[in-house]
């Protein structure tokens, strides 16, 4: 006679209640879906103020880069003027960075 085999079970196989509560509304559950978004809400809008204030702040040194080229193109035009040509500083030659294994 042979031995009948028993079947293993897992979690899979427990039987719970969850399904049918899953099909009735709870209003507890919007309430909590209501105040998870308006926390995400909340939070989106520090991330924009602070990407906002990023942004504010590269375009004030955008401001600055142009305003100072314009000082050293307008300092370059007067020592072009003086001379008749330009004078600019000597180009050094730069070697590349050599790695020793």
């Amino acid at each position: 006679m042979a031995i009948p085999q028993k079947t293993i079970r897992g979690v899979q196989d427990i039987r719970t209640h969850t399904r049918a509560a899953a099909s009735a509304f709870q209003a507890h559950e919007a309430y909590m879906r209501l105040s998870c978004l308006e926390m995400e809400k909340a939070r989106r809008g520090k991330e924009r103020e602070s990407a906002m204030r990023r942004v504010d702040l590269i375009d004030a040194r955008f401001k600055e880069i142009e305003g100072e080229k314009a000082e050293l193109l307008q300092t370059l035009g007067q020592r072009e003027g003086l001379n008749g040509r330009r004078t600019l500083a000597p180009c050094r030659q730069v070697e590349g960075v050599k790695i020793r294994y």
